[in-house]
């Protein structure tokens, strides 16, 4: 398995809300439950990580932050935060969206992904509804 994969894993789970032990489902019963898909996107240094002036730098790390934020509030954006190690990933967004092209869209218009400081790459990931903290799908009781 690549590290790259074992990473995804890891992080998606760290996001995930917890299984309910009460239940006792097996991943065969998980398999029979309704799923979702959300849109995992890996951010990674882009050709221009850290280069250009520091007040332009400071100006779309603000706009990039700003951009998080509206996609949060228009519930397009679950989850989003830079992993913390220095490694070439920086940080990691699940996107709610209604489909692949949808998410390559948004990604594209972070303003820090246009200046090519970061790079993102994205992955449809299916889950049971209500495993992941979604407005829409409230955890199983």
């Amino acid at each position: 398995m690549s590290s790259r994969l074992v990473l995804a894993l890891l992080a998606l789970c760290l996001v995930c809300a917890p299984l309910r032990a009460a239940e006792n489902k097996s991943p065969a019963a998980a398999a029979d439950s309704d799923v979702t898909t959300y849109y995992v996107g890996l951010l990674a240094k882009g050709l221009y990580a850290g280069i250009g002036m520091k007040e332009e730098r400071m100006k779309t790390e603000v706009a990039h932050i700003n951009y998080i934020n509206q996609l949060a509030k228009a519930g397009k954006l679950l989850v989003s935060g830079p992993f913390t190690d220095n490694g070439a990933w920086q940080g990691i967004y699940i996107f709610k969206c209604t489909s692949l092209a949808e998410a390559q869209k948004l990604a594209a218009a972070d303003p820090e992904v246009q200046a090519g400081r970061l790079k993102i790459e994205i992955h449809p990931w299916q889950t049971v509804k209500g495993y992941v903290l979604d407005p829409e799908f409230p955890m199983p009781k």
